[in-house]
């Protein structure tokens, strides 16, 4: 930031494309709404500048974006002024000139020079061409829709067309793969203009970048708005049912996917209906419901003779690679011969891309029904389709499916005796693997020039770079006498910087000695809570073997195997969960409640329980330490229950206190710690409760590292001192 101020004074916005100049007098035409906007020089927008027109009653001032609109026509002069103050004023013929009240250009009680950018309304017909150019180009040249969208920024003057830049820019980094730089732009198009496309846009982004409770959490939110239309719908619950899926929650998947079918059953929407259909098969198929998922697969299959071939290809295959899966083969060759006719009738040589679905080529196709004969050994079948595949594969450059073909010529010739075929084939073989291998090494190397080339372009964008280079290069703003005050803030500049790095280095030093030691005292405690993990195991398989052996005692076998049968799945998830510092509160609920499980089967006659979740608490959003719950119910049986005369009663319940922290609180009616004390044997007085104690060891540890993590508060649960309460705090981080 320069000492001396300045008031910089920007002429008309010259249009890049000659076209729109043409059109720049038009906007100033008698009766006209004259537009502009007034920012300072890093860009932001200046609010509150009084606006008007000389020699007419005309005014107004500019709003929180900069921007204001007013009556001129060609030769009126606009004049702007600042708290009463007249700051400059130009004609609106593009001679432009100056009146500035002070000599040194600063305006009273300002800290910031003025840059006052004129943009008329052909403007905005040039963002709309060079964005409708960018995605024109979007899946053919990307390197130069990012151009045209880093152009097309330059002619944008408010937050929506900002949003629109941003979204396609997202659009050609989902097309390259490029997940993250999807988001990140996304986010930016979000952030300047909330709207449920570009929203639904930024959850499958979160998706494909493997960011699942961010995009679940997204897709929840476009639910729930009441605007929503129902094609939105449809794609925020089939999200949903995507990001189950991918975290292995079939149940809810299913049910978001059987949401979404609803709705484009409802509306008639055939292709999300059959893509539906689709995804339930799979979901379906992946859980061992072969027969369900079969009849989803049809289903999506039914309006496909209404489609197009290549639509019709897609669908066959889809079904063909299923019955390939569970060697259905009969099926599969029926399909396969389809799929081949369907890209016939396409004429289609060569892989494609249909939207988001790649439709396979003629000698895939073939490769695909050959390999099918070869599972029937039909050789006599198999063999003319895969030579078609390689002959066809090999006329549009396709050397992966050439090479599969070869392969499997070669197998099949060896399979039917005849080994100069075969050794013929395996050469040829030999020969495409090395061939492929270069290939791929070309779209490696072509690969990595490309991500180096979007990265500058997305750099460039992000700095606003080309921006500054054209305001630079079309109005030469800054005077010459700047030169020596600009060379005296270099000189200045050069040595605060020095002065910077050196306190920075030493700041990174001290950073550096500090982090060293929080290590070193965070694997101490690691190790300590590993030592105390390995003491809980023991201490809890000795007692529930003392429950084995207590059924066997009584000769009730039956009781000990169904016993042993509940403790050997505890016994799994417990030894699965030993080497864990953290496990999800999910995991540790389903443990505890399968321990509750196997106390009670034991004291039946001794207590009830009842285990309760508070449904507002995302258990998998919380993380606990393995094991940590078991030994206050454990107490709560064993020391409290186990000597009520009469049945008494055992509740666990977790509650949401807030948004970071949730309440487990385990009470029980038993006899009390204080009855409970004085009924120890002597042995027992002399031997230490090693579960409580281990526990309050590693709450010490854990609440050492993570800042309070977790609090536990025990209190008698009535006023005669019988009954405990146990009230366990766990937050989040």
């Amino acid at each position: 930031m320069h000492k001396k101020l300045h008031i910089l004074f920007l002429l008309f916005w010259i249009i890049s494309f000659g076209s729109y100049a043409q059109t720049r007098d038009e906007v100033m035409t008698p009766n006209k709404i004259y537009s502009d906007r007034i920012t300072d020089e890093d860009g932001r927008p200046l609010s509150g500048i009084q606006i008007r027109v000389q020699g007419k009653n005309l005014r107004t001032t500019t709003d929180l974006d900069g921007q204001f609109s007013i009556n001129a026509k060609n030769g009126d002069v606009i004049i702007l002024s600042k708290n009463g103050k007249k700051i400059s004023s130009y004609r609106l013929d593009g001679s432009i000139y100056y009146e500035v009240k002070d000599e040194s250009n600063q305006v009273q009680n300002s800290e910031k020079n003025y840059s006052f950018s004129k943009r008329s309304k052909n403007t905005s017909a040039a963002f709309r061409q060079t964005l409708d150019s960018a995605i024109s180009f979007q899946h053919t040249n990307s390197i130069k829709s990012v151009d045209l969208v880093a152009n097309a920024l330059n002619f944008a003057n408010n937050k929506t067309q900002v949003s629109q830049s941003y979204t396609v820019l997202g659009d050609i980094y989902m097309d390259l793969k490029q997940y993250d730089l999807a988001v990140s732009n996304y986010k930016i198009a979000v952030n300047n203009y909330k709207n449920i496309p570009s929203q639904l846009k930024l959850a499958k982004a979160y998706l494909s970048n493997k960011q699942y409770q961010k995009s679940k959490k997204l897709y929840k939110t476009i639910l729930n708005y009441k605007n929503a239309n129902a094609n939105q719908q449809i794609s925020a619950n089939e999200g949903l049912g995507d990001v189950y899926s991918k975290i292995a929650q079939p149940d809810k998947a299913l049910q978001h996917y059987q949401a979404a079918l609803t709705l484009a059953k409802n509306n008639s929407n055939r292709p999300k209906t059959n893509q539906i259909n689709s995804k339930i098969s799979t979901v379906l198929e992946a859980q061992g419901q072969t027969e369900k998922a079969e009849k989803y697969l049809i289903q999506s299959q039914v309006s496909k003779s209404k489609s197009s071939p290549q639509q019709s290809a897609i669908e066959n295959k889809r079904a063909a690679d299923f019955y390939s899966r569970n060697k259905n083969v009969a099926k599969e060759v029926k399909l396969r011969k389809k799929i081949v006719k369907n890209l016939e009738d396409a004429e289609l040589d060569e892989v494609i891309t249909e939207g988001n679905k790649e439709i396979p080529s003629k000698p895939q196709a073939k490769l695909d029904l050959g390999n099918a004969y070869l599972k029937q050994r039909d050789f006599k079948k198999a063999i003319p389709i895969l030579e078609e595949s390689a002959i066809e594969a090999e006329s549009v450059n396709d050397i992966q499916t050439q090479k599969d073909a070869i392969q499997q010529l070669s197998g099949a010739y060896a399979s039917l005796g005849d080994d100069d075929k075969a050794l013929s084939n395996y050469q040829k073989y030999v020969a495409l693997v090395d061939k492929l291998y270069q290939q791929k090494e070309e779209e490696i190397n072509a690969i990595v020039d490309l991500n180096r080339d979007l990265s500058e372009k997305q750099n460039r964008i992000t700095s606003l770079e080309k921006d500054r280079e054209l305001s630079e290069s079309k109005y030469k703003l800054f005077e010459t006498e700047d030169k020596l005050t600009l060379e005296n803030d270099r000189r200045q500049k050069l040595i605060i910087y020095a002065l910077l790095a050196g306190l920075v280095l030493l700041l990174f030093s001290l950073f550096w000695m500090f982090r060293s030691n929080k290590q070193r005292k965070l694997a101490n405690n690691l190790l300590a809570l590993k030592s105390l993990r390995t003491q809980m195991n023991p201490h809890f398989i000795f007692n529930a073997l003392n429950s084995v052996n207590s059924f066997i005692a009584q000769n009730d076998e039956r009781t000990a195997n169904r016993y042993l049968t509940d403790f050997s799945t505890l016994m799994r998830s417990v030894l699965e969960n030993s080497e864990e510092d953290f496990i999800s509160l999910e995991k540790e609920t389903e443990l505890l409640g399968l321990y509750l499980k196997l106390e009670h089967s034991r004291f039946q006659d001794k207590f009830d329980y009842e285990f309760k979740i508070d449904d507002a608490i995302e258990l998998n959003e919380f993380q606990i330490p393995p094991m940590l719950l078991q030994p206050y119910v454990e107490n709560a049986v064993w020391h409290g229950l186990r000597y009520k005369k009469e049945k008494g009663f055992l509740n666990v319940e977790l509650r949401k206190k807030d948004t970071e922290t949730i309440e487990i609180i385990i009470s029980d009616n038993g006899i009390g710690r204080k009855k409970s004390a004085a009924l120890k044997t002597d042995y027992q007085k002399k031997k230490k409760s090693k579960g409580m104690q281990n526990i309050k060891q590693r709450v010490a540890i854990l609440n050492q590292m993570y800042k309070d993590k977790v609090d536990v508060f025990i209190e008698d649960l009535y006023d005669d001192t019988t009954g405990t309460k146990v009230v366990l705090t766990l937050k989040k981080d």
